[in-house]
């Protein structure tokens, strides 16, 4: 277990639409990325630590050009590309640490926008270009869509919907599905409720189990839904209903080439308590 500082580790827990998050201030750099790493599936760990969908740390500036770096783990501390979600908890958690109501950070090579809209609402922008990729496993067509990570979409009936313990054997058959080895993916069940608003239960790699909401997946989400609809409109705003809350889903669709640009992510993000993980 780490502990270089000589201190037990503080920490923030938050919530954005129930996706929970242990989030650590490391602009000191107390720790490093490897000890975060080692750290995620004990202090992630609903039984036996404080319990979250993630780790999330505040970096220093890797890059010249952000206001911090966004460190995100999944709780068997596998890197999950990009959390969206965690980027809106990471943006309210910065702004109470003195950063602007609108600032940027990077995840990996990739910059984003972060705008605290309300004291309970985050949008962030996503600077990525993306495409539903329409393809058939084991006889069954579904939607592939990379929005930061990966994602695999599926439409089901409405009731399919509160059939968990079939999403969960589901979702983990086409999450380990040769086809996405060795990384495996996301994947989420929706139901479109009208034109541009649906339902959504997302299957989360790393997490290993169903979440109450899942950011990157609600973008996937929506676009899918927009890509089924054979949607021609070259602005959108959808609304993607989960378990632990609504978000918002923006976009633009270029519709000669098919892709999906100027996207954001809006909705909740809360403080939920602070304190120590004890050593």
């Amino acid at each position: 277990m780490m502990n270089n500082s000589g201190h037990d580790i503080f920490f923030t827990k938050m919530q954005a639409a129930g996706n929970d998050f242990v989030v650590i201030d490391n602009r000191s750099k107390t720790y490093t990325k490897d000890q975060l790493i080692a750290l995620a599936p004990d202090i992630c760990d609903r039984r036996f630590g404080v319990g979250s969908d993630g780790i999330l740390a505040l970096f220093p500036s890797e890059r010249k050009e952000v206001d911090y770096t966004m460190f995100y783990r999944n709780p068997d501390g596998s890197d999950a590309g990009m959390c969206g979600n965690g980027a809106r908890c990471m943006a309210l958690f910065a702004q109470s640490l003195g950063f602007a109501d609108k600032h940027t950070f990077n995840v990996h090579d990739n910059i984003y926008e972060a705008h605290i809209l309300a004291e309970d609402t985050v949008s962030v922008a996503f600077p990525m270009e993306a495409s539903v990729e329409e393809l058939t496993l084991d006889d069954e067509q579904l939607y592939a869509i990379h929005t930061g990570t990966q994602h695999l979409v599926l439409p089901v009936e409405k009731q399919e919907l509160e059939e968990e313990k079939t999403l969960v054997q589901q979702g983990r058959h086409l999450r380990y599905h040769k086809h996405f080895a060795p990384k495996g993916t996301n994947v989420n069940f929706i139901y479109g409720a009208h034109d541009t608003a649906l339902h959504l239960q997302t299957y989360e790699r790393g997490v290993e189990d169903l979440t109450l909401a899942c950011g990157t997946g609600a973008i996937a989400s929506a676009l899918v839904w927009h890509h089924l609809q054979n949607n021609t409109s070259t602005a959108g705003k959808y609304s993607v209903d989960t378990k632990g809350g609504t978000l918002n889903v923006h976009f633009a669709f270029d519709v000669n080439n098919k892709t999906y640009r100027n996207i954001k992510l809006e909705g909740p993000a809360h403080f939920v308590f602070k304190g120590s993980y004890l050593q």
